[in-house]
């Protein structure tokens, strides 16, 4: 069968090199003509200490282009930064991990204090507003309960944020170095373990990637079952959030019924697979297939949750407290969500039209198209609102798929076994698969011999953490709770 058009997969030799400077300029070309930049890395070259530098550019339609550069180590670069915001993050990536500098970049900072830069985190730069009156408010690393670390650092003027700088890298795990020891078909424990609770996007990435890297195409049902995956996981990260919008406001109703409702979506996952995150449900070349108590099962517990959900989301809706906390709070107006490359439903929110599952769909979203949903006030109401509107089209996209009895969704009887099957060598694979987040990018690199040279990892919450910091300006600091939870950004997806 073909591949969806998240998928994109082509030799090493077919992709002429550009020298550093021609693929900026390329790049730049391109951002002006409306493309969106997906991502930017760097590697170090097989041979010497040069460097191979990769971008990954994302038209208004059509398929994705990937872009090639030989670097100097060392090599300076004219930053794209100041005429293109969104590449901030990606060219301070490269910086950090490769030595290549952006030349005129405003923000050039570490991002995860990897490299010669462990151990620096208390040099950090931070931006200082200067006045008689204006105070800092330090917040972490460490927090209370089970959060993880993460520094905010806010300079206020009484009770009004007029800056938060956002400093991560604390639990920095060097995950994309650890992929590289193992057998690229016994990655997946690894690969679910990258970001906890968004393991089937990053799972079933990877999958898809090694697949097409081997020659081995898996069937529709195979597709469709990581697409119920997935929903699912959607389903159940966006409710969690939305209990803790409810619960930072004090909204009893809300924190209580939606915490229920979660635990009734990850019991169902866990049914399916044996655990409540949805881990050993892919695997390369295959995925858990439902029996048809299992799909039963699911049915029941989706219609049962989609009662109670509308109930409690008309409770939040109707709230005048929830009104006066959320709306107007936080916002991100839809010229700075497009000029910060803000992704997924932080984008959405903010007016932006873009999604992976339309723009890029895969096979199970060929088939079965999902609705593209966007909110045009770009502040805490539109993210929660966004949210309840996802949950009820995913709802409404599991249901339409369980009740098709056409579909065989039981366990795939050709399923290849793919392990210790070859990858094919000298070929670089680019797999995206829009997660609740947005879009988890994962680029793999095999050498002439056919091993993984090269894994790339990227999480949306990298470039959407400075669209929390953008959005806390110009509110009061006890807003930014709200705003955070809002944005409900991860982390450990920052911090590989």
């Amino acid at each position: 069968m073909s591949a969806g058009k998240n998928l994109q997969l082509c030799e090493v030799r077919e992709l002429t090199p550009f020298s550093l400077a021609g693929l900026i300029q390329h790049c730049t070309e391109r951002l002006n003509a409306g493309d969106r930049l997906l991502t930017l890395f760097g590697r170090p070259a097989e041979t010497g200490d040069g460097i191979v530098v990769t971008a990954v550019l994302q038209p208004v339609a059509g398929d994705l282009t990937i872009l090639r550069a030989q670097a100097l180590a060392g090599e300076h670069f004219p930053s794209l930064t100041a005429t293109h915001p969104a590449a901030q993050i990606y060219e301070r990536e490269l910086w950090e991990q490769t030595g290549l500098r952006p030349d005129g970049h405003p923000w050039l900072k570490p991002v995860r204090f990897e490299g010669e830069r462990q151990q620096h985190m208390a040099d950090y730069p931070f931006f200082q507003v200067r006045g008689p009156e204006v105070h800092e408010v330090g917040v972490g690393p460490i927090h209370a309960g089970v959060i993880e670390p993460g520094h905010f650092r806010f300079m206020c003027l009484g009770e009004t944020v007029h800056h938060l700088e956002i400093q991560l890298g604390y639990q920095h795990r060097g995950v994309e170095a650890l992929l590289l020891r193992r057998p690229p078909m016994a990655l997946t424990p690894v690969i679910e373990s990258i970001c906890g609770d968004s393991c089937i996007a990053y799972a079933w990435g990877y999958c898809a990637a090694v697949e097409a890297l081997s020659d081995s195409a898996v069937g529709m049902e195979t597709d469709l079952l990581r697409g119920v995956a997935l929903e699912m996981e959607r389903i159940a990260i966006h409710v969690a959030t939305l209990g803790g919008l409810a619960t930072d406001i004090a909204f009893l109703q809300g924190g209580g019924t939606y915490g229920r409702l979660r635990t009734a979506i990850i019991n169902a996952v866990q049914r399916v697979c044996g655990n409540r995150f949805g881990r050993g449900w892919l695997r390369p070349g295959r995925a858990r297939g439902l029996t048809q108590a299992q799909r039963d099962d699911l049915t029941r517990t989706l219609t049962a949750f989609v009662r109670d959900f509308d109930e409690v989301n008309e409770l939040m809706c109707s709230s005048r407290s929830v009104k006066a906390r959320f709306q107007g709070t936080g916002v991100v107006s839809t010229q700075s969500a497009r000029e910060l490359g803000l992704l997924g439903l932080a984008a959405r929110a903010s007016g932006v039209a873009i999604d992976a599952r339309s723009d890029l769909p895969c096979v199970a979203y060929q088939r079965f198209p999902v609705e593209l949903l966007t909110e045009s006030g770009g502040d805490c109401w539109a993210r929660m609102k966004l949210r309840m509107r996802e949950v009820s089209v995913s709802v409404r996209w599991l249901l339409k798929l369980l009740d098709d009895d056409t579909l065989e969704l039981g366990a795939a009887r050709s399923t290849p076994d793919l392990t210790g099957k070859p990858l094919q060598p000298s070929m670089l694979c680019l797999s995206v698969i829009e997660g609740a987040r947005g879009p988890v990018v994962q680029a793999l690199e095999t050498s002439p011999g056919g091993q993984i040279l090269h894994y790339k990892v990227q999480d949306p919450s990298l470039p959407n953490w400075f669209g929390l910091a953008m959005a806390v300006r110009d509110n009061a600091i006890s807003d930014f709770p709200i705003c955070n939870k809002s944005f409900d950004l991860s982390y450990c997806g920052n911090d590989l």
